[in-house]
């Protein structure tokens, strides 16, 4: 740092350094500020429209729970108002998951494949994929629901899609192979209590 003999010349040369960087400071500061502001609208009004959504999904699903299928239109419509909200999805399963129950299959799957495109929660792709599989065998894409299963590399689900995958092999007539997947599930950590009753149905 340049050193200066008296006070005077320190500040003439405060004033100096200010005219050539005086306005980058300015406009420095503004811009700043501005983003600092902006950010924090921009908080406000993330922070808003989560609650305006988690607001609407609520009544969406309260609707479907005491209408049925006669609010699928309402729901409908939050999902596409929503389309880039994680709330969209779950909106999206729930109303699946009715239309399953009232054995429309079609309609089911088509939430549940919009689902699980547009999901950002990679932790809930594999509770949708489990239940495409035992829609898509519903619809009779049993050889379908096999594949997607067959494709499904997640850790810590090995044994659920080992023994759905069991269930539609025997559901197919393929006893062989529902016995070795049934054998991998229970190998699995996330085996079922009920695994074992299915190999030994098998084995009788």
């Amino acid at each position: 740092m340049e050193l200066y003999d008296s006070e005077e010349q320190q500040v003439e040369a405060i004033k100096d350094w200010w005219k050539e960087n005086g306005k980058a400071v300015i406009l420095g500061a503004v811009i700043g500020l501005g983003g600092l502001f902006g950010w924090r609208y921009y908080q406000d009004s993330v922070v808003s429209g989560q609650e305006a959504a988690s607001d609407a999904y609520g009544k969406s699903i309260q609707a479907l729970q005491a209408q049925g299928l006669d609010a699928t239109e309402q729901v409908q419509t939050f999902i596409n108002d929503n389309a880039d909200r994680e709330y969209a999805v779950l909106a999206a399963l729930q109303l699946s998951q009715a239309q399953v129950a009232a054995a429309e299959y079609k309609e089911a799957l088509a939430q549940l494949e919009w689902a699980k495109a547009n999901t950002k929660d990679d932790a809930i792709v594999p509770v949708i994929t489990l239940r495409v599989a035992r829609v898509k065998a519903e619809t009779g894409d049993i050889d379908g629901a096999i594949a997607d299963l067959s494709a499904m590399q997640v850790a810590g689900w090995e044994g659920r899609v080992a023994e759905l995958k069991g269930d539609l092999l025997l559901r197919n007539g393929d006893s062989e192979g529902a016995l070795t997947a049934y054998s991998e599930a229970q190998q699995a950590t996330d085996a079922s209590q009920t695994i074992q009753f299915k190999l030994d149905d098998l084995a009788k």
